[in-house]
């Protein structure tokens, strides 16, 4: 009978020792998981994150840090490698070329606002009064520098060629130039340091905010269209996580709409915040 009982208990003890086990070894996103970080570039971007965000999340039980990147290369790489949970500074069409130029298992959660592309200038009031061979200085990343070409056409200074594609757009790909304009590409992050430089400085809004121009002093800005809107990117795995979607609900919130419609005015927003 004695022997009986302790096989038992043995058996009993193993059992647990095994469901301890298992459960030690559930993936991550199986459990609950409540500390993010998130990355964000300088100016609206990460202050949108501190602002509107975190406190949703943090009143859901999350504790989340945020890292400020002042460059578009190294947010995705830090999500990419996990150092990230998610991200938020880039718009669709950036995430998907950077994604597969990279090969990184990347993908687009939801969209939120973003201030628009401009031009910026201390010597021009206007872009009619661009003389031949101004200097404009503009984003060096593919994705940016075929928005900024797109900006210029929409204002009658170039012209691309029948038939190229807008967001591939190049300085090959132009038809016309009458004003004989020299195209500068930069870092986005160094676009707001070449205005004493150059007659024009084509500017991504954060990082125009964040150097201290207002989107009110440019001489025009962008109708931004939806796949310029910026996106929050996660890994494809944690795409339907429960902090996912709780981070998905956030910027849907009409306590984050009111945020923005305070402290981000005149930003292109999706429709569910308009």
């Amino acid at each position: 009978m004695k022997q009986t009982t302790l096989l038992r208990r043995s058996v009993l003890a193993l059992s647990l020792a095994a469901l301890s086990i298992a459960g030690a070894s559930l993936p991550a996103q199986a459990q609950a998981k409540k500390e993010l970080v998130i990355g964000g570039t300088a100016g609206s971007n990460i202050d949108q994150l501190k602002y509107g965000i975190v406190p949703l999340l943090e009143k859901k039980g999350y504790k989340v840090k945020l890292v400020e990147f002042n460059d578009y290369v190294q947010p995705n790489l830090a999500l990419a490698q996990g150092s990230l949970d998610a991200n938020f500074f880039q718009h669709l069409v950036y995430l998907k070329k950077f994604a597969a130029d990279q090969k990184l298992d990347i993908v687009d959660l939801v969209q939120g606002p973003i201030a628009p592309l401009g031009v910026y200038s201390r010597n021009r009031k206007t872009l009619a009064e661009a003389k031949e061979g101004d200097r404009v200085t503009l984003p060096n990343d593919p994705s940016n520098l075929a928005r900024a070409l797109v900006l210029l056409e929409q204002n009658q200074l170039v012209k691309l060629k029948p038939g190229i594609d807008p967001l591939r757009a190049t300085e090959k790909d132009l038809a016309e130039n009458p004003r004989k304009l020299r195209f500068i590409p930069l870092e986005a992050a160094q676009l707001p340091r070449s205005l004493g430089d150059s007659e024009y400085a084509i500017i991504n809004g954060n990082f125009a905010i964040s150097s201290g121009l207002k989107l009110t002093e440019a001489v025009a800005l962008e109708k931004t269209p939806d796949h310029y809107l910026n996106v929050v990117a996660v890994k494809t795995q944690d795409k339907d996580s429960a902090w996912a979607r709780d981070l998905v609900e956030a910027y849907r919130s009409k306590e984050y709409k009111a945020v923005v419609d305070t402290r981000f005015q005149g930003y292109a927003k999706p429709s569910f915040l308009q």
